[in-house]
């Protein structure tokens, strides 16, 4: 498997304008422009403006896939798992050892049926995404515990992409130090120390609606 990591700074803070961590990461991908079957995978809600420009720019195809974020009792941003867009739970056994199951259980059927509604009214009558022998590039706006990208890693690898490609803009570093051997190349441009949670970084962190993942869609 190959790995490329390309790590661009280690800061105390770091708060990147949409627009500028847009540009950096397309010229990271440059050698992706106009490569034959390679498409942008955006993962909705908040990572599909960054994947759908950064698409335009390389001339490649983009579509998404749909992993869930399984939150905790105590505080619903934090992850203790996701699940794969198929429904399949990827969960951090450190933290859920010491969660009521029953919670476990709930958490995990409630977001299966939020996935499946999300890929409905995202997808409508477009064809299920079949990855078979291309380059996936993963794309979100950022990565914290990064359960719901590993979910998109097994969503992607599900859908027998070849090679899958991460980039972000920035990642917490202890996670991306462990979804790093999963793919077979890892882009994060920057690494913060103190990190606490994505929105942190940005000078504003607006969430993406429903009706801006389907407008971008149906506008690629």
């Amino acid at each position: 498997m190959y790995l490329k990591l390309i790590i661009a700074e280690k800061t105390t803070f770091y708060a990147p304008k949409m627009k500028r961590s847009r540009q950096q990461l397309i010229k990271a991908l440059n050698h992706y422009s106009k490569a034959v079957n390679t498409i942008i995978i955006g993962l909705p809600r908040g990572g599909v403006p960054m994947a759908s420009v950064i698409a335009k720019a390389l001339h490649l195809p983009l579509d998404i896939v749909v992993p869930r974020k399984l939150g905790a009792p105590f505080n619903e941003e934090y992850a203790i798992g996701a699940i794969t867009e198929d429904g399949e739970p990827i969960l951090n056994a450190t933290v859920t050892g010491a969660i009521d199951q029953s919670y476990i259980d709930s958490v995990i059927e409630e977001e299966r049926t939020e996935a499946q509604r999300r890929l409905q009214i995202f997808r409508g009558d477009t064809p299920s995404l079949d990855l078979t022998d291309t380059t996936a590039i993963i794309v979100d706006d950022g990565i914290a515990t990064g359960y719901t990208m590993e979910a998109a890693i097994a969503s992607a690898r599900h859908k027998n992409a070849k090679r899958i490609v991460i980039a972000v803009p920035v990642g917490a570093s202890d996670t991306i130090e462990r979804l790093t051997p999963q793919v077979d190349e890892m882009i994060c441009l920057h690494q913060p120390m103190n990190f606490a949670a994505v929105g942190q970084f940005y000078d504003t962190f607006l969430q993406t609606s429903d009706e801006e993942v389907i407008q971008t869609l149906a506008n690629r």
